[in-house]
């Protein structure tokens, strides 16, 4: 693999393949997930999450089909202790100040897979600029990965498990206002598995 080339010592990325036949790897339970609907909940949420100083992240937006359609995402935002999750849904205007706070925030450091386009879309709807925002796959990329490495490929190689994440889910419209349990279990999800993999590869909690 080109990986190995740039540095022998560096395991090789399992291809999809390899990925399949692994056990799966844990998720957080629905207990341990909260889909904010007020602003006290979305305070709540913000003063934990500033009290453990990093979390992980990520945001969902309705998918685009139509060739010059536009994004009007994000339309969800998660954040993940190494406990919980935090699911904000923008159509809830009364929490946004909230999230664009979190965001734009030096003492809450986010890292998540692949946020270039999520930090596009945030600027535009949000008007802010994120801050303390760390792309895990750049460390990837820093130990010698030529190629995008991503949630699912960094779980398999971190631990040996197998991230379940759910096409259909992937591709459901994120900006109903009432999201299924299958939207819900998989954005808690790509964030936790986010500040999972960041610890695996700090050594942190």
């Amino acid at each position: 693999m080109n990986e190995r080339r740039n540095n022998p010592a560096l395991p090789p990325l399992p291809e999809r393949e390899q990925i399949a036949l692994l056990d799966p790897f844990e998720t957080l339970t629905a207990a341990n997930v909260v889909v904010v609907s007020t602003l006290q909940e979305a305070e709540r949420a913000a003063a934990t999450l500033l009290a453990a100083g990093i979390a992980g992240f990520d945001t969902e937006s309705k998918p685009t089909f139509a060739k010059n359609e536009v994004s009007g995402g994000p339309h969800v935002v998660q954040f993940a202790t190494r406990d919980a999750a935090w699911l904000f849904q923008l159509h809830r205007t009364e929490c946004n100040p909230v999230v664009a706070a979190l965001i734009a925030s030096t003492e809450l450091r986010k890292v998540g897979f692949g946020l270039s386009g999520d930090l596009t879309l945030i600027r535009n709807r949000l008007n802010i600029e994120p801050k303390a925002v760390f792309d895990i796959d750049d460390e990837f990329r820093r130990r010698g990965y030529r190629r995008s490495v991503g949630v699912k490929a960094a779980v398999a190689l971190v631990f040996g498990r197998r991230f379940v994440k759910s096409r259909k889910a992937t591709t459901s419209n994120w900006a109903n206002r009432q999201l299924t349990e299958a939207q819900i279990r998989y954005a808690a999800n790509d964030a936790w598995a986010s500040i999972r993999v960041y610890d695996a590869l700090f050594g942190g909690g």
